[in-house]
């Protein structure tokens, strides 16, 4: 057991998840610190009945720490993770600045647990589109070996943080009333409207997120063979990334071979049954830490091919859950020594 622990970023969306969620799966610690910038430092935060200070974001805030779980912006983790490091405290970090570094571990526990054990200071959790489409893919990566992927996203305005959630409200709200909107976290309108540019201008025309599916999951697999084509697109939807995936494997896979084995992998719900209506949507998957699968059914153009559509909540699976979970597989590997 971790003694003494720490959320960075604790009073953004995805740290307020982080506190529930250790609330919620009794997560094992003798004492909690609340970290986070100078905006939020002496604030008051509510935890299993008491009141917390909010500490600050300092380099000797991580004295005495033995584990912290960040979720905050590129630059903050670029500074913190290595005082934490540098006094002995291990960090899973969720942001971005840490992922592709070769010293550390990028890591979804249902595909690669082994990976944890083997940091050195700071483990880092995906881009959340990435987790989920990982984790959709493990079970047909392991029964017939993916050769590529073809992914366009769905992605809710939640990946955009409290700002992306008020554009879409507030601005789905002037729309209606034919009024003008100041969009601050978009470049476009997003109420009725699709954005298809999620990060910024990279390689051969692909965005920053959609490289960062090609390259995580790469790394996540220790495969580079895997070839990833992603297109990603912001949606007027408030929470839950939609994801529209065809696979190829090497060996052919059925659909009812995939319903299967999709349905047999922890951390994956199967809704399948396109006669009834029934599938996997934004509305019926947030709040849940599951990967939701439907539309399973083979593909017309390519003869080992497999379509299917995934769901999940990006704040959950996609970012909070998944941290929470590396930290429950370093505390298990420290009870087993």
């Amino acid at each position: 057991m971790f003694e003494s622990i720490a959320i960075v970023g604790a009073t953004g969306a995805v740290g307020r998840l982080i506190r529930q969620l250790l609330d919620e799966r009794d997560f094992p610690y003798s004492k909690i610190t609340f970290l986070a910038s100078k905006r939020s430092a002496g604030t008051s935060i509510a935890f299993k009945g008491e009141e917390h200070e909010v500490k600050l974001l300092c380099p000797e805030a991580f004295d005495d720490l033995d584990l912290a779980i960040g979720s905050t912006p590129d630059d903050v983790a670029a500074e913190f993770c290595p005082w934490a490091v540098e006094r002995d405290c291990v960090v899973v970090d969720e942001s971005g600045y840490w992922r592709m570094d070769p010293k550390v571990p990028l890591v979804v526990p249902e595909i690669n647990p082994e990976a944890a054990l083997n940091h050195q200071g700071i483990i880092s959790s995906p881009n959340c589109s990435t987790t989920q489409m990982v984790l959709a893919m493990k079970p047909l990566h392991d029964a017939g070996k993916i050769r590529r992927v073809i992914v366009s996203t769905y992605q809710a305005t939640s990946g955009a943080g409290v700002q992306g959630q008020a554009d879409l409200i507030d601005g789905s709200r002037s729309f209606l009333e034919k009024q003008d909107y100041e969009y601050q976290a978009f470049a476009h309108p997003i109420a009725f409207n699709l954005i298809p540019q999620i990060g910024s201008h990279k390689e051969k025309g692909y965005t920053s997120e959609e490289m960062k599916m090609v390259y995580e999951t790469q790394k996540i697999f220790g495969d580079d063979s895997i070839k990833v084509c992603p297109t990603c697109v912001r949606v007027p939807v408030e929470n839950c990334h939609s994801e529209s995936m065809l696979v190829e494997t090497e060996k052919k896979i059925s659909a009812e071979e995939a319903r299967e084995l999709f349905a047999a992998t922890p951390g994956i719900k199967v809704i399948d049954d396109l006669e009834a209506g029934q599938y996997p949507m934004p509305a019926n998957c947030s709040d849940d830490d599951g990967v939701f699968i439907g539309r399973i059914r083979e593909d017309l153009s390519c003869e080992n091919g497999l379509a299917f559509w995934c769901v999940s909540d990006n704040l959950r699976k996609g970012a909070s859950t998944n941290a929470v979970q590396i930290a429950e597989l370093l505390t298990k590997s420290q009870a087993s020594v």
